[in-house]
């Protein structure tokens, strides 16, 4: 199991507008096929938060191909939606995380 991880940088501006299109449109699709599970939204805790704030979207998917499949059929276009809407206002980029059992 991997963890898909955006962070976002919202500028302040559109900050209301845009969680509530992360929350209500960007992550619910995001999920709809089953490939990416257990979404979680969570703020970035910076001590300088300069013009704007940052929020971190995590997925987990099964493995990075069932991850490519999703970006090609589904996540580049989710992704073009975003920028189309907010433009400059919102940037973000992407990792991945390896689950690791700790307990084992």
């Amino acid at each position: 199991m991997i963890v898909y991880n955006t962070t976002f940088h919202i500028e302040k501006d559109i900050l209301d507008e845009s969680l509530d299109y992360l929350k209500r449109q960007y992550i619910p699709k995001a999920v709809e096929s089953g490939f990416l599970q257990r979404p979680c939204l969570r703020r970035v805790m910076q001590a300088e938060e300069g013009e704007g704030i940052s929020f971190s979207v995590q997925f987990h998917v099964k493995n990075v191909d069932t991850l490519n499949f999703w970006l090609q059929n589904e996540g580049n276009n989710l992704h073009r939606a975003l920028v189309a809407r907010f433009g400059h206002k919102i940037a973000g980029f992407s990792t991945l995380l390896e689950e690791i059992d700790w307990e084992k």
